[in-house]
């Protein structure tokens, strides 16, 4: 495996099973992913959360199934921030399209299964272009895999964002009426969805700047004023972890002219 890009900010967030543990309810809310007992899991999330995401994905998969949500996020989170070609990013996700997949099977009622599936399709579909993958029925697997995680876990603020996100984008990109009735996609329910996501997680820089985006899909540049204060919210964001630092300083270029 090619050597992945290190984390920009490292050293900034020095993690260890003990620290993990200690804040893994904060560090988790967004996830609602379980606090794990085996210690050599506790040390692969604390690789994760430290920016080793590529030691942490490796000692994910080299725990079994236990371990699988760690790669899984590990994989994606990297993928998305950090990865620079477009070609490696886009087979990253297809690996954890797959991979999650097999968990789903193996381990139905776990919501992250679900959710990393959904997620890692949902960002495929954004490289390959949102109308192409709509084409292909992407967006209703993604859409079938949020539900399932939510039905799970109805705690699970992420993946409250993940969906706000695909009602969102479904509308911006074939329209409200074809939205509605070919993909179930509703204005209304995409930013109830974001409000639901930050009334369980209010310290989420992810879902404030997915939610001002989705308004200015939605709403436009009468949302603009919203958006922006949205932004600068995220922007001002104490990060606790690499993953976390990583949305804010998405959040501050998003204010850059």
């Amino acid at each position: 495996m090619a050597r992945w890009t290190a984390f920009p900010y490292a050293g900034e967030y020095q993690f260890d099973a003990r620290s993990v543990q200690r804040h893994w309810s904060r560090l988790h809310r967004g996830d609602a992913e379980p606090l794990p007992e085996d210690p050599r899991l506790l040390e692969g999330w604390a690789l994760f959360h430290s920016g080793e995401f590529q030691k942490a994905m490796e000692t994910g998969l080299q725990l079994g199934l236990s371990g699988l949500t760690l790669a899984h996020k590990s994989a994606c989170i990297y993928a998305t921030y950090l990865e620079k070609k477009e070609r490696a990013r886009l087979e990253l996700y297809q690996d954890v399209v797959q991979r999650a997949e097999a968990h789903a099977a193996q381990d139905p009622d776990n919501p992250n299964a679900h959710y990393w599936h959904a997620y890692a399709l949902g960002r495929y579909s954004q490289g390959i272009s949102v109308a192409k993958a709509l084409a292909q029925g992407l967006g209703t697997r993604v859409k079938t895999s949020l539900e399932r995680t939510i039905e799970l876990q109805p705690r699970h603020a992420d993946a409250h964002v993940a969906l706000g996100a695909f009602h969102a984008e479904v509308i911006d990109k074939v329209g409200a009426l074809i939205g509605s009735m070919t993909y179930g996609a509703r204005k209304e329910v995409g930013l109830t969805l974001f409000q639901e996501a930050l009334r369980i997680n209010l310290e989420s820089a992810l879902a404030m700047v997915e939610y001002a985006h989705a308004l200015l899909m939605l709403e436009g540049d009468q949302r603009l004023q919203d958006a922006t204060r949205l932004f600068r919210q995220a922007a001002a964001f104490a990060p606790l972890d690499a993953a976390e630092r990583l949305d804010v300083e998405m959040a501050r270029a998003e204010l850059k002219p």
